[in-house]
C-alpha cells in the first residue's frame, strides 16, 4: 500500500472523472500535512497514534476531518498517551468539503487566491496544485505554529505560496484590490471589511457564517460593496479566533448545569417534540441568526429525550419528553429560549421552508445583510 494509491482512491471518491480537482487530490500527500491528530474519547480527546503505518495512511486518506488542535494543545506536541480537553481549534478539513469551497469560488488557473485559515496547509497545497503557480496563493492563519508548520510541509512538498500569520478579521497582507478569489475555511459573524478591500472588482469570496451551516458566496461591485447569496450546499467551520484558544465560558457551563437540574420560572407544555438542535442544521442556522450565542446540549436515555439551551444573558431552557410526545418545558431568564426555537419551527411549518437558505446576501464594510422576500436580518 502506498500513499499515492490511497490519494488516487480518495480523488476518485470525491470528484468526477472530468474534474480539474482530481489530479491535485491524487498527487497531494495529505499524510505529510497531518502526521498526528486527536480523536474523540470518553474523557475528552486522545492522540491518534497507531503503530500500523498502513492503518495510519488509510485513516489519513479517508474523506473525513482530522482534528489537529484542541484548545491550545496541538497534536504535534503531544505524547502517545496524552489527553486534551476543550473545543477543537484547528483541523484538516475533510477533502470533499475543501473541494466544495473551492468549486464555489469559480477558480480559474490564472487567478490569485487569498486562502483564510491555513490550518495544516493541506487545503493550501490543493489550491497550489490547481492554479498555474503556487505563487498565486496567499494563505493566512492567526496561529504562528500552524503557519510555521504548514510552510515547512508545503516546502517539503515542493510548493512555495506566501503563508503569513494574520488575524483574518483585520488588515491582510495583500495589495488592496488585487485578489481574484477569497476562500475561507473559518467562519465569521459577518464579512470583514478587509476582505472586501482585498478583492478586485468582480472578485469572488466564499465563506460560512459563524454558528451556522450557511455557505455564502458574493462578488465585489464597483462601489466597494458585494452581492451574492446563501448557497443550497451546507458547510460548517470553526469560528475565527484572536488567541490560542476560544474564550472560556464558565457562565454558560453554570447555566447549563442549572438547566439540567432546576425548575424554571415558567413551566409549560411545548407544541412540538424535543429536537437535537445542533444536529438539525437548518433549524440551528435560523435560530443562530435570530438569537446568536445560544449553546445546546442534548441527551437521550431510552425513549426519554432532554434538550438544554443557555445564553450568556442568563437565559436557559430545558425540554423533556418521552419519544415524540409534547415536552415539558422549563425556562428562566430575560428571554424564553425554547419559545424562540418554537417560533422558528412554526415559521417552517407555516411556510414550508426557512427563508435563509437561498437568501440574497448584501455586504458592505459595516454589515452583512441576508434577505429573502419580506424577511431580512443584519449581521453587524
Amino acid at each position: 500500500m502506498t500513499w499515492q494509491s490511497l490519494a488516487e482512491a480518495l480523488a476518485q471518491k470525491v470528484t468526477h472523472r472530468a474534474s480539474r480537482w482530481r489530479e491535485p487530490l491524487a498527487t497531494t500527500p495529505r499524510h505529510l500535512f497531518v502526521p498526528h491528530w486527536w480523536e474523540r474519547a470518553n474523557d475528552g480527546w486522545s492522540l491518534h497514534s497507531p503503530a500500523d503505518t498502513d492503518a495510519r495512511l488509510r485513516a489519513t486518506y479517508a474523506d473525513t476531518s482530522l482534528v489537529t488542535r484542541v484548545g491550545p494543545h496541538h497534536a504535534d506536541h503531544a505524547q502517545p498517551h496524552d489527553h486534551a480537553h476543550g473545543r477543537p481549534t484547528s483541523s484538516s478539513t475533510l477533502p470533499s468539503l475543501v473541494i466544495t469551497m473551492h468549486r464555489h469560488a469559480y477558480l480559474d488557473p490564472a487567478d490569485s487566491l487569498l486562502y483564510i485559515g491555513t490550518g495544516t496547509g493541506y487545503g493550501t497545497a490543493l489550491a497550489c496544485r490547481y492554479l498555474a503557480a503556487p505563487e498565486q496563493v496567499t494563505s493566512v492563519d492567526v496561529d504562528p505554529y500552524l503557519v510555521e508548520s504548514a510552510r515547512d510541509h508545503l516546502n517539503e512538498a515542493g510548493l512555495h505560496p506566501r503563508v503569513e500569520t494574520v488575524d483574518a478579521a483585520g488588515p491582510l497582507p495583500v495589495t488592496p484590490g488585487s485578489v481574484d478569489r477569497l476562500v475561507s475555511l473559518v467562519s465569521v459573524p459577518r464579512i470583514p471589511a478587509s476582505w472586501l478591500d482585498a478583492l478586485c472588482v468582480g472578485g469572488r469570496l466564499v465563506t460560512t457564517i459563524a454558528g451556522t451551516s450557511l455557505l455564502v458566496t458574493a462578488e465585489k461591485n464597483p462601489d466597494g460593496t458585494a452581492t451574492g447569496r446563501v448557497e443550497w450546499d451546507r458547510a460548517g467551520f470553526m469560528q475565527t479566533r484572536q488567541g490560542p484558544d476560544y474564550p472560556p465560558t464558565p457562565g454558560l457551563d453554570t447555566l447549563l448545569a442549572a438547566a439540567e437540574q432546576q425548575d424554571g420560572d415558567d413551566v409549560t407544555t411545548g407544541p412540538y417534540p424535543v429536537v437535537d438542535v445542533a444536529q438539525a442544521w437548518d433549524l440551528d442556522s435560523m435560530l443562530s441568526l435570530t438569537a446568536p450565542g445560544i449553546v445546546h446540549r442534548y441527551h437521550q436515555a431510552g425513549e426519554r429525550r432532554t434538550a438544554l439551551m443557555a445564553h450568556e444573558d442568563g437565559s436557559w431552557a430545558r425540554a423533556t419528553a418521552q419519544g415524540t410526545d409534547r415536552p415539558t418545558v422549563h425556562q428562566t431568564g430575560p428571554r424564553r429560549l425554547w419559545d424562540l426555537l418554537d417560533d422558528v419551527r412554526a415559521y417552517w411549518l407555516t411556510h414550508g421552508e426557512l427563508p435563509v437558505r437561498g437568501a440574497r446576501v448584501l455586504i458592505n464594510p459595516r454589515r452583512t445583510v441576508l434577505t429573502r422576500g419580506p424577511w431580512h436580518i443584519k449581521l453587524t
